[in-house]
């Protein structure tokens, strides 16, 4: 009888969700992404509240993985990769809190995880500035409306996806070819 690993989440928010979606949903391990917001103070928040910036929500992912395929950390440092971690409420011209960069945990394993990766990665100087990313335990998660589900996939010529979603695509695919899904 084979026994299989139960599927854990991972909730990140890294500037506009359709990048971070596009990127690790590439992963091997990664079953599921659904875009949507956290951390907020309106319940069930449309996307036209979270652009005027003030319920307090970051545009994130809900990821469903598979720890006996993708680590944790793994997955995190796929994340790290496709973002700016070190500006705060920015991701290139996407401004606003909205934007921020921030890893809701599930578990206490995951905030150690996180906070381990965090100082590693400021050890190590690959940005010239610290890592402002927020590490907290994961609230309400709501998803974005349909439209937003696996935008890039359904909208690849668009011009914000080729500006900017199809280069973190891209970056992920040449740092991580051999965690890509197979195929």
């Amino acid at each position: 009888m084979t026994t299989h690993s139960p599927v854990e989440l991972a909730t990140l928010g890294g500037g506009c969700f359709w990048c971070v979606e596009a990127a690790l949903k590439l992963l091997d391990g990664v079953i599921a992404i659904t875009s949507g917001y956290s951390g907020g103070a309106v319940e069930k928040p449309t996307y036209q509240q979270i652009c005027n910036g003030d319920t307090g929500h970051a545009e994130v992912v809900r990821v469903e993985f598979d720890p006996s395929t993708i680590d944790y950390g793994t997955l995190l440092t796929a994340f790290f990769t496709i973002h700016d971690p070190t500006t705060l409420n920015r991701q290139g011209n996407d401004i606003g809190s909205q934007y921020r960069s921030v890893v809701f945990t599930h578990s206490p394993q995951q905030a150690d995880v996180a906070q381990t990766l965090i100082k590693e990665l400021n050890a190590a100087h690959i940005w010239p500035d610290p890592i402002v990313t927020a590490v907290l335990p994961a609230p309400t998660f709501w998803p974005a409306e349909e439209y937003h589900q696996d935008y890039f996939a359904r909208n690849p010529t668009q011009g914000y996806c080729q500006a900017v979603v199809a280069p973190k695509v891209t970056k992920l695919r040449k740092r991580f070819t051999a965690r890509l899904k197979p195929g």
